[in-house]
C-alpha cells in the first residue's frame, strides 16, 4: 500500500511475517523506528546497513527524514520489511527511481515463509524417530 499526502510518501513493506508502516518526509536524514532511533533499534552495522541500502542505490542519503513502524517477525524480518516500505516510498517519490531499485530486488517482497507443523509430526519435516524392532 502506497500513498502520497503533500511532501509525505507513506509505503507498506513486508517480509516473513513482519510488517512497516514507512513514512518519509524531505529532511536530513534521521531514521526513528517505533520512537527509538534506528541505530539503537537495529543493533548490528549489517541490518542499519539493509535499511540504507536504498538510498545509497539512488544516492539520496540524509535527503528524507524516515518514521518507521515496524511490528511482527524478529529482527532481520523486520529489517527487511523497512528496506522493502522504503523503497516502494522512494519509487512513490519519483517513479524513474524504479528502472534503479528493480534491478537490485529491493521492490521485490521476499515471499519465503515458514513451513507450517504437519499433524502427527513433531515439526515441518522431523519425523518421530523409527524403531524397526
Amino acid at each position: 500500500m502506497t500513498t502520497k499526502t503533500g511532501s509525505s510518501f507513506n509505503a507498506t513493506g513486508r517480509r516473513k511475517n513482519a510488517v512497516a508502516h514507512v513514512r518519509m518526509t524531505e529532511g536530513t536524514g534521521k531514521i526513528v523506528i517505533n520512537d527509538c532511533p534506528f541505530e539503537e533499534y537495529l543493533p548490528t552495522e549489517q541490518l542499519q546497513n539493509e535499511i540504507l541500502r536504498p538510498f545509497h542505490a539512488v544516492n539520496m542519503i540524509n535527503k528524507f527524514d524516515v518514521k518507521i513502524n515496524a511490528a511482527g517477525g524478529g529482527i532481520h524480518g523486520q529489517a527487511g520489511a523497512i528496506r522493502h516500505g522504503i523503497s516502494r516510498a522512494l519509487t512513490q517519490l519519483d517513479p524513474e527511481l524504479r528502472k534503479t531499485l528493480k534491478p537490485l530486488d529491493l521492490l521485490r517482497r521476499d515471499p519465503r515463509m515458514k513451513e507450517r507443523k504437519k499433524p502427527g509430526q513433531p515439526g515441518a519435516r522431523k519425523r518421530f524417530q523409527f524403531s524397526k524392532r
